[in-house]
């Protein structure tokens, strides 16, 4: 792998995936929105160049593409070996069932398709998610019946079908991960880990449900580790699940985050409760990844946490 693509790169796995793929001197062109607010997260570098082309843009993008590498002096007959699309809007709260927006987000993939077909790709790799399957009782695998509830998981589900079938229409080849919970340095204010975190080290009570919940939690260093992977050895046509194959009590989570941050936080644990849809069990089987990739772990939670809360320290420092 020399050179890749990345759309929506300022999350926690683009972050994490342009910082393992630069300190291996491999080439990345982040593609980002023009008016992006958080463009200034990804550092300069001989190898990493931005690209602004919004989602709807994606026509332009291989020519905007084309003119950055230009300007980059790279060497303009190296081939692209990667394009990872993680771009998605609506990911959170009331948009996940925006209807007309996720079906926006289908066709957004499918143009990403298109660009990187005009690029000459050799590989497409998409992010998906476990809302792909709704809920579960078991470990999630390529085989795993699919049966969203919400118009995220729905559009996310017809996207991997769909650019399965442009991938091979356009001649390249075509990988679908389907995500679950990453956590790590960039990620959203309104997830459970980084919301608990920055309440504990606001000293606010951290309101949550009972954590009865069995949950998967991946740091977002060992998912960037695992697209680099696929995107080596990964197998054509396949769909691969992301987390760490452990699932733990949500509570258990909740109790390694106050002793990272501040042993003496209240937990508010049931103050919040279950939603109607809530997924009581959530698990990775990456069994098919190990063996494909040779993927090996390089965080336990602990490991993870520490880093993202000294991370998050940071940030409240430098603001």
């Amino acid at each position: 792998m020399n050179r890749i693509i990345i759309t929506g790169p300022t999350g926690a796995i683009g972050m994490a995936l342009i910082e393992y793929l630069n300190n291996r001197n491999i080439q990345v062109l982040a593609v980002v929105r023009g008016n992006s607010s958080r463009k200034h997260r990804i550092k300069e570098s001989n190898y990493i160049a931005i690209v602004e082309c919004a989602l709807g843009e994606m026509k332009e993008l291989p020519q905007r593409v084309r003119k950055v590498i230009q300007q980059k002096h790279w060497d303009e007959k190296q081939s692209i070996d990667v394009f990872f699309h993680f771009a998605w809007e609506g990911t959170f709260g009331y948009s996940r069932d925006d209807m007309y927006l996720q079906n926006r987000n289908v066709k957004y993939a499918l143009d990403a398709v298109d660009a990187a077909a005009e690029l000459q790709c050799e590989l497409f790799i998409g992010a998906g998610s476990q809302a792909e399957y709704g809920r579960y009782e078991g470990k999630l695998h390529a085989n795993v019946p699919v049966f969203p509830e919400n118009g995220y998981g729905i559009a996310k589900l017809c996207a991997g079908q769909m650019t399965r079938i442009r991938c091979y229409q356009r001649g390249m080849r075509h990988i679908w991960t389907r995500i679950l919970s990453v956590y790590g340095p960039y990620d959203g204010s309104s997830t459970m880990v980084m919301s608990i975190i920055r309440k504990m080290l606001n000293g606010e009570r951290a309101s949550c449900t009972k954590g009865e919940q069995m949950w998967d939690y991946l740091y977002a260093k060992d998912a960037a580790k695992m697209m680099y992977l696929i995107g080596c050895y990964g197998i054509n046509g396949k769909i691969y699940c992301l987390g760490s194959g452990i699932a733990k009590p949500l509570k258990t989570y909740i109790e390694i985050i106050r002793s990272v941050t501040d042993s003496q936080a209240v937990v508010g644990y049931g103050d919040i409760e279950y939603t109607p849809k809530q997924v009581m069990y959530l698990c990775a089987d990456i069994q098919e990844l190990i063996e494909d990739t040779g993927y090996v772990s390089d965080y336990t939670f602990e490991m993870g946490i520490q880093e993202t809360v000294d991370w998050e320290k940071a940030q409240y420092e430098k603001n």
